[in-house]
C-alpha cells in the first residue's frame, strides 16, 4: 500500500478527537492525508452509534467508502468507533469490504490493524474500554488552526436509560490536570486561541480521581494561566454536578466564555425519573435561577428529547411551557431513538414515530421564535468574535463569517461582518451586533 490516507469522522467532537489521534499515529508512520478519497490506499471511517439516524449515516458512509475498493485506490477500509464497538460481528458479516474493525478503546493500535491487512488478514481489535488519550500521544489537528477540542475525560457512569454510551465507551475516567494542561500548552504554542473542553459529562471531571468530588473548577483555574489561549468554552455540563463554585469561575474568569451548555433532556419529573436522570424539575429550575442571578447575561444552551416512551400530551405541553418560560438562547431537539440494549428500548409504551415528529417540529418552532427574539435583543451589544472564513462578494467587497464568543462551533449559529477588509481567518476582534435573526447575527467591527 502507498502512504496516502483518507478519512471520514462522524458523530460528536469527542469522536473527532479519537480520529485526530489515529491520524497522528499514522502521520508518525509516514502517511499523508489525501483529500481525493479515490487516491487514498487507506480509508478510515470513525463511526457513531448514538441514535438510529447516526447508525444509518455510519453504515451508508462505510458502503460509500467501500466503492473506492472497486473504483479507486483503496486497499484497506478501516472502520473505527462506536458502531464498530457495538456491532463488530454484524459489520464483518454484512459488509465484506471492511478490512479492519477498531473499537473505542483501541484507536492507538491502528498500525497493528494495517499490518494485519497488509499480511492478507482481516483485523478486529477490541480492547477493554479503559483507554483514554493523553498529551504524549500524537494528534493531528483537523479543526482550524485557531480552534481545538480537548477531551478531559472518557466514558460515563450516569446510566441514562436512553443512552448506549456507557456500553460502547466504558466507565467514566478522567485525565489528570497535568496531562490536560500540558496538551493545552502545546496547542497554544501551535497558535490555537480557542479551546472547547468536552466530555460525556464535563461537570463530573475528576470525581474518579478525587474520592467522588469533581475537580472541574480546579482544572479551569490552571488552564486560564496558559498564555495564548483567549477562550475556553465548556460543553456537555451535566446539571447534577454544576456547583456554585463552577458558576463563579465561569462568570468571573475573562478567558472562560459566558456560555453554559446544560443537556436537560426533559423537565417533567416522571419522564426524568424514567430517563434515570439525577435531577428533578425543582433542581433544574433552582440551577437556572442561580445562573441568571449571577450574571447580566449568560448564554444558555440545552438539548431536549421528545417522544420518550410514555410521554403524554400533557407532559409534552409541560415541556413546551418550560421552554417558553426559560427562553434558552440555543436548543437542540431530538426525537427519541429506540436503541438496542438500553432500558428505554425495552419499555412497552413507545411513542409512535409520527407523534414524535410532530412534537419535534412543534418544539423547534417555539425555539426558533425565541432564538430570533433573543438575537434581536443582542442588537447594540458588544462582543468578541472569531473570524472563520472570508469570501469576496460580487461587488468586490469582503464578507467575513465567524462566531461570537457565545456561539460554539458546529452547533450554534453564525456571525457575519460585511465590508470585512483588513480581517483574517483566526482573528478575534471586538464587534457590535447590528442585526439579529433566528440563528445568525450581523455585526460591525468596533473601531
Amino acid at each position: 500500500m502507498n502512504k496516502k490516507l483518507g478519512y471520514v469522522s462522524l458523530g460528536c467532537a469527542k469522536n473527532l478527537v479519537d480520529t485526530e489521534v489515529m491520524l497522528g499515529v499514522l502521520k508518525d508512520n509516514g502517511y499523508q492525508i489525501e483529500d481525493d478519497l479515490s487516491e487514498a490506499s487507506v480509508i478510515i471511517v470513525n463511526t457513531c452509534t448514538f441514535i438510529e439516524k447516526a447508525k444509518e449515516e455510519s453504515v451508508n458512509t462505510i458502503l460509500e467508502m467501500a466503492e473506492y475498493k472497486k473504483f479507486g485506490s483503496c486497499k484497506a477500509l478501516v472502520v473505527a468507533g462506536c458502531l464498530s464497538q457495538q456491532y463488530q460481528e454484524e459489520l464483518f458479516r454484512e459488509i465484506p469490504e471492511i478490512d479492519a474493525l477498531i473499537g473505542t478503546g483501541s484507536w492507538h493500535r491502528i498500525m497493528e490493524a494495517l499490518h494485519a491487512v497488509e499480511d492478507g488478514n482481516r483485523a478486529c481489535i477490541m480492547d477493554s474500554i479503559t483507554n483514554i488519550y493523553n498529551e504524549r500521544m500524537p494528534r493531528m489537528q483537523t479543526t482550524p488552526t485557531y480552534s481545538a477540542y480537548v477531551k478531559i475525560s472518557e466514558g460515563c457512569n450516569n446510566g441514562c436509560t436512553f443512552c448506549i454510551i456507557p456500553k460502547v465507551r466504558g466507565r467514566y475516567r478522567s485525565r489528570s490536570i497535568e496531562s490536560i494542561v500540558e496538551e493545552v500548552t502545546k496547542l497554544a504554542d501551535m497558535g490555537v486561541k480557542e479551546i472547547n473542553l468536552i466530555a460525556q459529562d464535563t461537570t463530573s471531571y475528576g470525581a474518579d480521581l478525587n474520592n467522588g468530588t469533581p475537580m472541574l473548577t480546579e482544572l479551569l483555574k490552571e488552564l486560564v494561566k496558559i498564555d495564548g489561549i483567549q477562550w475556553y468554552r465548556l460543553l456537555y455540563l451535566y446539571p447534577k454536578y454544576f456547583t456554585d463554585e463552577l458558576l463563579d469561575v465561569i462568570v468571573n474568569e475573562p478567558k472562560i466564555c459566558n456560555y453554559i451548555d446544560l443537556p436537560l433532556q426533559h423537565i417533567n419529573d416522571r419522564i426524568l425519573k424514567r430517563m434515570n436522570r439525577k435531577d428533578s424539575r425543582a433542581d433544574i429550575e433552582r440551577l437556572l435561577t442561580n445562573v441568571r442571578a449571577k450574571a447580566n447575561h449568560v448564554t444558555l444552551r440545552t438539548s431536549i428529547i421528545v417522544g420518550f416512551p410514555g410521554e403524554t400530551d400533557e407532559e409534552f405541553k409541560e415541556l413546551c411551557d418550560f421552554v417558553k418560560t426559560v427562553r434558552f438562547d440555543n436548543m437542540g431537539v431530538f426525537t427519541y431513538s429506540r436503541e438496542e440494549g438500553t432500558p428505554a428500548g425495552a419499555m412497552e409504551d413507545q411513542v409512535p414515530e409520527e407523534v414524535k415528529e410532530e412534537r419535534y417540529h412543534t418544539l423547534m418552532a417555539i425555539q426558533a421564535a425565541i432564538s430570533e427574539e433573543n438575537n434581536r435583543d443582542l442588537e447594540g451589544t458588544h462582543h468578541k468574535a472569531i473570524i472563520e472564513s472570508i469570501e469576496e462578494n460580487e461587488d468586490g467587497t469582503l464578507l467575513a463569517k465567524g462566531r461570537l464568543e457565545v456561539q460554539a462551533p458546529d452547533v450554534d449559529g453564525n456571525m457575519y461582518i460585511e465590508n470585512a477588509e483588513g480581517l483574517s481567518e483566526g482573528d478575534i476582534v471586538p464587534v457590535t451586533v447590528v442585526q439579529g435573526f433566528a440563528y445568525d447575527v450581523i455585526c460591525e467591527v468596533e473601531k
